[in-house]
């Protein structure tokens, strides 16, 4: 636990979401009011209300969980699309009503991959030891950080985040009318409720509807952000290393490397997995375009019903 932020220079973020979980629409809505690039405080204006047709909170959390989801971004002073909330959202794209897991998959990564504006949602995935744990010890061990750190979080802050974190990951039997087709990502199924809001434990092991797709891009962003200059990484470093595809997807070694196994196929050649002597590891001998690998996780298809929207 006390590597968990260790390579990170960062502070922590605990607050932005206004208490709300992320909902269905909201990404489309947010890529939907940034094309083209708007102001910085789009958001955050009385206009909001009747853009979005939700209170100012929601709307402000509407811009914090696009970003945290890496649909939008902040651009000199501007907002605008990112790459992969074109390649999503936009005219041409491949989930624009999120009617594909893949797109769960993806939130889901950039929520658990990288702790900037997620952090307790970083540090549940990669930082707590084992598979069970209750609101007590994530708030106990997340105040530990914060204080040996030096950032500034009130007690209450970070209840309220870890409550956010268990609302949008965790499917619930009380919830009430107005939050019906919450949480988003409960779908995935990484986090169990064991004993009703007490105690929990993460799912670890195959995930069948994880894309090999998803897979891929989500190693060669951890590759990117903290081995790029090596040309090998060993299985050991994709199962367990804090950020890694493991640990953020709670697979277990044989999952992963399953996953692997295929990347030869998946990428041309370019990265190949080798298993000789004992020695498992994937092989990097050239440039992949991460976008266009994505790709493959969005096949064509026929026309489905969307999904139900409350």
């Amino acid at each position: 636990m006390r590597d968990t932020f260790e390579l990170w220079e960062g502070r922590g973020q605990f607050a932005g979401h206004e208490t709300f979980p992320l909902r269905l629409l909201w990404l489309k809505k947010s890529y939907d009011a940034v094309r083209g690039g708007v102001p910085i405080g789009t958001f955050h204006e009385p206009e909001a209300i009747v853009r979005f047709g939700v209170g100012r909170n929601m709307a402000v959390s509407m811009r914090y969980w696009a970003t945290a989801a890496g649909i939008i971004h902040d651009s000199n002073s501007a907002l605008m699309p990112t790459e992969l909330g074109d390649a999503i959202f936009g005219d041409s794209g491949t989930d624009p009503f999120i009617e594909r897991t893949a797109t769960l998959w993806l939130v889901h990564w950039n929520f658990a991959s990288e702790p900037s504006l997620t952090t307790t949602i970083f540090f549940a995935f990669n930082g707590i030891s084992g598979t069970e744990f209750d609101v007590a010890s994530i708030n106990n061990e997340l105040s530990a950080v914060v204080n040996a750190r030096g950032w500034r979080a009130a007690p209450v802050t970070l209840r309220r985040d870890i409550d956010v974190f268990l609302r949008s990951y965790v499917r619930r039997d009380d919830i009430d009318v107005e939050d019906a087709a919450e949480p988003l990502l409960a779908e995935l199924g990484l986090v169990r409720d064991m004993r009703p809001g007490a105690w929990f434990e993460f799912v670890r092991g195959p995930k069948p509807t994880l894309p090999n797709a998803v897979f891929a891009y989500a190693l060669g962003q951890f590759w990117q952000r903290n081995y790029p200059a090596l040309a090998t990484l060993s299985a050991e470093q994709i199962c367990y290393a804090v950020g890694s595809p493991g640990r953020v997807f709670k697979l277990d070694e044989d999952s992963v490397v399953n996953h692997l196994m295929r990347l030869e196929e998946l990428t041309g050649g370019v990265w190949a997995w080798t298993d000789t002597a004992g020695l498992r590891q994937v092989q990097r001998r050239g440039q992949l375009d991460l976008m266009q690998l994505l790709l493959n996780a969005y096949p064509p298809r026929p026309q489905r019903n969307r999904r139900r929207v409350a």
